[in-house]
């Protein structure tokens, strides 16, 4: 996370804050799982298999797409020059969201939170270094370690300020998780839409920090 540029740190803010204003929206409209937390729904499907079979399966199946919207994204890029790359991968984000909204406004809620899902595993490959993911923006147990770890830094003497952008990346998920499900009570069909348009938005953002800088 420190080692990149602001740009790209206030880039990765904005998704961590469309993964909880997602995610949101996804537990609250299938009854309790999650669209972007795997280990959530690792533990659902855990307890399901002793207790509830259907939930069990339905947190395989959001697991599978998770996984499938991570290899599609990396497979679409794979040939994609560095610099083109990220704008590419926001791109199919943001059609999975539309997708997603288009299912909900048609009626076919178990199909959009399906697209919700692989959107959310497609969204974790937009900062990827090496074949490895660098800053996760779904998920925030590895980034709470990070900020345990950087805040111990700094009270042995170390950087005083590198354990902020982990604590921002964090308050980004929370509140776009409140504001998820603000969106959800007030208008399930609008919430959808919102984070659709939100992804849009991104694309020229993403367009323009990566025409600039080297990620």
């Amino acid at each position: 996370m420190i080692r990149y540029d602001t740009s790209f740190q206030r880039l990765a803010f904005c998704l961590a804050g469309l993964a909880g204003f997602v995610d949101a929206i996804g537990f609250l409209g299938s009854g309790g799982l999650f669209v972007s937390f795997m280990s959530g729904n690792s533990t659902r499907l855990a307890i399901g298999i002793t207790e509830a079979k259907t939930v069990a399966l339905a947190a395989a199946a959001l697991i599978g797409l998770f996984v499938a919207g991570v290899f599609l994204n990396i497979i679409v890029t794979a040939k994609i020059t560095v610099a083109h790359r990220k704008v590419v991968a926001i791109s199919g984000v943001a059609v999975l969201l539309l997708c997603a909204a288009c299912c909900k406004w048609t009626g076919f809620d178990v199909a959009a939170t399906g697209f919700l899902c692989v959107a959310m595993g497609a969204s974790n490959t937009i900062f990827r270094r090496d074949g490895e993911v660098s800053i996760g923006v779904t998920y925030m147990t590895g980034n709470l370690v990070k900020l345990g770890h950087r805040l111990a830094d700094a009270a042995l003497g170390g950087s005083r300020t590198d354990w902020i952008p982990y604590l921002l990346l964090w308050l980004a998920l929370v509140l776009g998780g409140i504001l998820g499900a603000a969106s959800y009570s007030w208008s399930q069909d609008a919430s959808l839409g919102f984070a659709a348009a939100f992804a849009l938005f991104l694309i020229p953002v993403v367009q323009r920090i990566t025409g600039s800088l080297k990620s």
